[in-house]
């Protein structure tokens, strides 16, 4: 079942939508059905090219890994968190190669770094830099805001990691910063993923500009709010796995769901 968010495209009769007028794209009505029919296909995708997949996912556990290493040693291990949640509003840039490996394994194009690497750069690097940009920006409040909440919580006098833990965990001043923090936190990551649900994998495969790109995002997730929920629920889960095995997991959790983006997309982008 499909439904039309925006324009179709035009009669024979009218200009195209290139004449001044951004493209709109049908999107489809999903199910949670459909976004667990997704994740098996990334699984397929990653069995059949699973050193290109690895190789992403290395490159977005060691970046993980070395926010971790700044925060503790600027002093300030109590930023690790934070640093960590802000990093994955990052994934689906990181993903991109991905994207383009799905693609070429649908159409039956053949595989090579050369080939992967220099698509993602040519077609969508400039759309997916300015979607990169914007994503920044929110990182950059999101940090500000966490500090702002610590500051205000625990003040200027910083208690040790072991101390901190203890306040949060235990006492329910540690818990409201806690609830407060998280809250924050997914208000701002449900923002960036209404934009980036799928508009990375829609500038790889699309000539469009990012504000397009990022408004089809926004409009696929209102007409599927069921069933993006649910997609965001599993990409939060797996990355907490990911974070409880010191970004080891990302190596395999990183590139299925890369590859699990693209056919999301293909499912809901018509």
């Amino acid at each position: 079942m499909a439904v039309v968010i925006g324009a179709g495209p035009p009669p024979a009769n009218e200009p195209a939508a290139d004449a001044g007028r951004a493209p709109q794209f049908e999107i489809r009505k999903i199910e949670i059905a459909d976004v667990m029919d997704c994740i098996a296909k990334g699984v397929q995708d990653f069995g059949r090219a699973p050193r290109y997949g690895m190789f992403f996912g290395a490159i977005y556990a060691i970046g993980g890994l070395l926010i971790v290493w700044v925060a503790f040693a600027m002093d300030h291990p109590y930023l690790a968190y934070p640093f960590i949640m802000g990093f994955a509003l990052f994934a689906p840039f990181g993903a991109a190669g991905t994207y383009e490996i799905s693609r070429r394994l649908e159409s039956g194009e053949p595989l090579s770094w050369v080939a992967v690497i220099g698509a993602v750069w040519s077609r969508a690097g400039k759309g997916l830099g300015w979607l990169a940009l914007v994503s920044l920006f929110t990182l950059i409040l999101w940090l500000d805001f966490a500090v702002f909440l610590f500051l205000m919580f625990y003040g200027s006098n910083i208690p040790s990691l072991p101390e901190l833990f203890v306040k949060i965990f235990t006492t329910a001043y540690g818990m409201t910063f806690l609830l407060v923090g998280n809250g924050l936190g997914a208000i701002i990551a449900l923002f960036v993923f209404s934009i980036t649900a799928i508009s990375p994998p829609l500038l790889v495969d699309r000539e469009v500009d990012f504000v397009t790109a990022m408004t089809t995002s926004v409009r696929a997730v209102l007409a599927n709010r069921r069933a993006m929920l649910a997609w965001a629920v599993v990409i939060g889960a797996d990355l907490a796995i990911s974070f409880v095995t010191v970004f080891v997991a990302l190596l395999v959790i990183f590139p299925i769901l890369g590859h699990a983006t693209w056919h999301l997309y293909r499912r809901v982008i018509v």
